[in-house]
């Protein structure tokens, strides 16, 4: 089998700037990474993108309903990143880039990060729940001989935003 050669991250030279990469969703652990990706791109100069995914519709026998439940999905996709958008300005000042896609999730941010040269790094918050660190970072950890092209931040999930703020 042939080895997947990835592209170089270029964040670091001249004409690029460092993007952190956060997931945005419904979860509660997502302000948490929000919060720690906004305070420390604003402390490194970096850029904050969010993505947010929209599963894609799965029963295609109904188009007329398919295009409906995608346009409300989308509707509420630019809600989200339209209020993360605003927790970012408000925790540090900073205007982020915001985005949505179509399609399974971690097919989405692999290829976002592939597309991106200047995305360094992947942050997601873990969840505090009995229920394991969370859905979004037990799929990033199933996708294992996948190559991955950057490093991915975990920030736990019960961290005060003082804590957060020492941190960054």
């Amino acid at each position: 089998m042939a080895e997947t050669r990835l592209k170089r991250r270029r964040s670091f030279e001249a004409g690029h700037r460092p993007k952190y990469l956060i997931i945005a969703d419904d979860s509660p652990e997502f302000e948490k990474a929000l919060y720690f990706a906004a305070r420390r791109a604003m402390r490194n100069a970096a850029a904050l993108v969010i993505l947010y995914v929209i599963k894609p519709p799965t029963d295609q026998q109904w188009l007329g309903v398919s295009d409906l439940m995608q346009a409300e999905a989308e509707e509420k996709a630019v809600s989200v990143l339209e209020k993360a958008a605003g927790l970012a300005r408000k925790i540090a000042g900073i205007e982020p880039q915001t985005l949505h896609r179509t399609g399974q999730k971690v097919d989405e941010i692999m290829s976002l990060i592939a597309e991106d040269e200047d995305i360094s790094v992947l942050i997601l918050a873990a969840g505090v729940g009995s229920d394991g660190p969370g859905p979004l970072i037990t799929l990033i950890a199933s996708k294992t001989g996948a190559p991955f092209a950057i490093p991915v931040t975990i920030v736990p999930g019960n961290l005060a935003d003082d804590d957060i703020d020492a941190l960054t």
